[in-house]
């Protein structure tokens, strides 16, 4: 094999194929013409008396074991490089960060991670021991689960409630954290600790050693006696140091845990949505008045200046994601970021897609709203009104215990279905608490069934290669709702919207909307503007666009005489 491949998902395809050159060959994972989900079918499928190099720092135990034994029967393996090969041809790859960490406090919080500690010490005693279930002996010190070692480093950040600024646009560090049941240890190079995070530390019981002392620490088995527990995402790397006798795979609880915030990370997202809502409609009324005074405005431009805006808010600590601004082909690749020397000018015959957000001390956010600065066509219409069905669909949903969002996953598509459109990312995933944008196990592609304090985004849209793209997306916390019958009692779960940015009207065909949904779409826009007219009061031409937005009627008037139109505005 003498060729070179990039095997991406479909977010990507579009820009994949624009930005690769003759070098590389694209193949569409998970599109119709390879049949294959992923890499790792693909290698699988090519596979033949082969050893198959990789980084095993660079591949969980989940995805090296499962594809081990895919290739175990074409007398192939993986190996192990003891170095990473395009580290070696990296000259100028950056130096790791140093930067220091600090502490998240309480108020943000709500729970300490004395408390977090305690819990996840005793998921541990709780845990059965390292032996056969049909045994009946008493279980040897060597079988007992001692320990979990977490190398996730948001999982990291939340349980110690520390913050840093070693990835961008993600408040984590480089660490690993070993937690024992008297004790626990955080490998990390000692220059990021404070005296006030060291003091901080100690206080919490927790002890520190240089990040690469961990491989020592695993190899000499230093905690003594008893397995380890891991997660099935821990690098392959940390597997093969310890062999498999030292470790017992489960998933992570403390995963399972940061996903559930408690009433004071709701409360906090609850007020960072509100302050981002904000900004984000400053911009919208800025970047509106210059389009319709004859401006050109870039798509770095306009993600720049809505940056700005941001940057003024209470608590605000950077942006949670590059901003995605995209008007006309880009806006049809999901992914796409502009650059300054590149940029399109947004056009006035095609929807202008924004996705951001800001992160917050108090939460994490992520918006996405569509709009049209001209007159939209019938085809771009149908199939913003069809999103926005969609996204209706997720945010009204009533669902009793046990549901998992992939269940709900169908009524976020149901309406572009009926039309033969639809969209090859996923609905929406969860996002953290001044964390990581996204933030697992609950999504709407995930059979982890949604409980009260889960909070997940809903955002559906479409794409049409290359000509135009759109997308809604707001953020939703998981929620009991009372209902007409309470069939079984209190079991049933609803959402609240925590996003607010009003829906343009523009691109909505009323005729294709239920009395229900037009009425949502109504209660929403009035909605922003009751909730963010305290924090836009001096702004007048804020405040002129968002009154207009909530009064609105739905949909451009039609032409009248002579092709004279009239639209709302």
């Amino acid at each position: 094999m003498r060729s070179a491949y990039l095997i991406t998902d479909s977010r990507y395809w579009l820009q994949a194929g624009e930005q690769l050159d003759q070098n590389w060959v694209l193949v569409e994972a998970g599109g119709p013409s390879t049949n294959m989900k992923d890499w790792t079918e693909w290698v699988i499928d090519r596979a033949k008396d082969s050893k198959i190099g990789i980084d095993a720092r660079l591949i969980s135990f989940q995805t090296a074991t499962a594809l081990n034994n895919a290739l175990k029967p074409k007398n192939s393996k993986l190996h192990y490089p003891p170095q990473n090969l395009v580290d070696l041809v990296w000259r100028e790859k950056p130096s790791r960060s140093r930067e220091p960490i600090y502490v998240q406090p309480n108020e943000f919080t709500g729970t300490g991670a004395g408390e977090k500690l305690t819990r996840l010490r005793a998921w541990i005693k709780e845990q059965r021991p390292a032996m056969p279930s049909y045994s009946r002996s008493e279980p040897k010190p060597s079988q007992m689960q001692v320990a979990t070692l977490i190398a996730n480093l948001s999982s990291i950040a939340w349980l110690l409630n520390l913050r840093g600024d070693d990835i961008p646009f993600n408040p984590v560090f480089h660490a690993y954290l070993f937690v024992g049941l008297e004790s626990a240890t955080l490998f990390i190079e000692e220059s990021k600790l404070t005296e006030e995070v060291k003091g901080y530390l100690q206080s919490i019981g927790i002890t520190w050693r240089d990040y690469n002392e961990l491989w020592t620490f695993l190899r000499r088995k230093e905690w003594g006696e008893g397995n380890v527990i891991i997660s099935p995402q821990t690098s392959y790397a940390i597997c093969l140091m310890m062999t498999s006798f030292r470790y017992t795979v489960l998933p992570s609880f403390v995963e399972e845990m940061k996903a559930v915030k408690n009433d004071k990370e709701i409360h906090g997202l609850r007020n960072a949505y509100l302050r981002d809502g904000a900004a984000y409609v400053r911009w919208l009324a800025w970047l509106e008045q210059k389009i319709q005074q004859g401006y050109d405005i870039t798509e770095y431009e306009a993600a720049w200046r809505l940056t700005e805006y941001r940057r003024k808010n209470k608590y605000y600590m950077g942006l949670a994601y590059e901003n995605i601004s995209a008007t006309g082909t880009n806006a049809a690749l999901p992914h796409y970021v502009p650059h300054k020397a590149t940029a399109k000018m947004i056009e006035r015959e095609t929807p202008y897609l924004n996705d951001s957000g800001g992160q917050y001390r108090d939460g994490t956010c992520d918006t996405t709203r569509t709009v049209h600065f001209g007159r939209p066509s019938q085809d771009q219409c149908e199939a913003y009104t069809r999103v926005l069905q969609g996204h209706i669909a997720i945010d009204s949903a009533v669902f009793p215990e046990g549901t998992s969002g992939a269940k709900l996953d169908v009524l976020a598509r149901k309406a572009l279905w009926q039309d033969g459109l639809n969209y090859m990312h996923g609905t929406g995933h969860g996002f953290g608490s001044f964390l990581n944008v996204h933030e697992g196990p609950q999504s709407f592609s995930s059979d982890t069934v949604l409980v009260p304090g889960h909070v997940i985004t809903n955002e559906p849209g479409f794409y049409l290669a290359g000509k135009w793209g759109m997308r809604i997306e707001s953020a939703l916390a998981v929620r009991r709702v009372k209902t007409k019958g309470q069939f079984n009692g209190d079991v049933w779960l609803g959402f609240e919207r925590l996003t607010a940015v009003p829906i343009q009207t523009k691109m909505v065909r009323e005729v294709m909307l239920s009395k229900e949904e037009r009425q949502w779409l109504k209660d929403h826009n009035r909605r922003c503007l009751e909730q963010l007219e305290p924090f836009l009061r001096e702004d007048k031409r804020a405040m002129r666009y968002l009154r207009r937005e909530a009064e609105r009627g739905i949909g451009i008037a039609g032409a009248g005489p002579g092709g004279l139109t009239i639209d709302w505005d």
